[in-house]
């Protein structure tokens, strides 16, 4: 059976919906899928004062070596700026060795984010991480126009050709829609898929 990995880093549990969405996705792909967060590298005193969600049904990857186990890694994280946050980017920076011996050269990628506004970095936020995801010698599987969800503009939803999105307001306080979370499933079906017919 094909495994995949999603790895995520979430400040206030978007990026969490919609890794669990994207979990899903894949498992309708028919991969075994694990769930597993990056570790916190804020100080605890601005984790508190920024009220970051804490708790967790996920829990830390093992270690970075756990990612040549899976066949397909998909990388979800809000954006910071227009890019991958500290937390995702301290992690992957430490990937070296894998990088080195090759362990994820034909594995598969993918990518999702989360920002404040519709205009907040989300395609450089995916890009930065893809081009860590290619950096790896991955394949890369987006959000493609298969999923019809993302276009229009009678509402305010996320999604894009690099991969599956949502928006946060400001205050945080607009969650993940339907239309964001069934991109997110739709993409991690075709990473299964995709992995899949890669392995085979």
């Amino acid at each position: 059976m094909t495994k995949v990995l999603v790895l995520y880093y979430s400040s206030y549990g978007h990026i969490e919906q919609m890794a669990d969405a994207v979990a899903e996705g894949a498992r309708a792909g028919g991969a075994e899928v694990d769930i597993r967060r990056v570790p916190e590298t804020a100080p605890e005193a601005v984790v508190r004062a920024a009220h970051f969600k804490t708790d967790t049904a996920h829990p830390l990857i093992e270690s970075v070596d756990a990612l040549a186990g899976y066949d397909a890694i998909v990388i979800g994280a809000p954006t910071r700026f227009g890019r991958m946050p500290s937390q995702m980017a301290a992690f992957l920076d430490t990937a070296g060795g894998l990088w080195m011996r090759g362990s994820l050269n034909g594995k598969v990628g993918g990518a999702f984010t989360s920002t404040a506004s519709q205009h907040g970095g989300q395609e450089t936020t995916l890009f930065s991480i893809i081009t860590n995801l290619l950096h790896f010698g991955m394949t890369i599987v987006g959000l493609d126009y298969g999923f019809q969800g993302m276009t229009g503009v009678k509402e305010v939803h996320g999604g894009a050709p690099y991969g599956a999105t949502t928006l946060a307001d400001g205050d945080g306080s607009r969650q993940p829609s339907s239309v964001d979370l069934d991109g997110a499933r739709y993409q991690g079906k075709r990473i299964a898929e995709t992995a899949a017919k890669l392995k085979g």
